[in-house]
């Protein structure tokens, strides 16, 4: 927990000071892909949920994801919504989320948004 709050001074730091944290979220950048056949069960369900507009199981489904940590391409507020992908075993909402753009894109992130992987259909 500590190193994951000090990774995020670190990345805020090195944004404040006009550097890059070494990821280019742009087409043909460094973020990884996952299939979606390959992401778990629950992320599945989950965009099928996305697909056919609910109903969402936790009420904060479909709220705006602020990209704060700048991993995904920047786009104005509001353009990518979050849904939770249920984590098994968790007492609250868990780690993974489901992160939607305006244009199609779907992002996955199983570390709280440590990292994302764009999702190919």
């Amino acid at each position: 927990m500590l190193l994951r709050f000090v990774s995020r001074i670190l990345l805020c730091v090195l944004v404040l000071a006009g550097c890059s944290a070494g990821h280019d979220p742009s087409p043909g950048g460094d973020l990884a892909t996952v299939q979606a056949a390959k992401l778990p069960a629950e992320a599945r369900q989950t965009l099928e949920l996305i697909d056919r507009g609910g109903p969402f199981p936790y009420q904060k489904d479909g709220a705006v994801f602020g990209n704060f940590e700048r991993l995904l391409p920047a786009h104005q507020r509001g353009y990518y919504p979050e849904y939770t992908v249920a984590t098994p075993g968790s007492r609250d909402r868990g780690a993974r989320r489901i992160v939607t753009g305006q244009g199609g894109e779907i992002y996955y992130t199983d570390d709280h948004y440590d990292s994302f992987r764009a999702v190919l259909r």
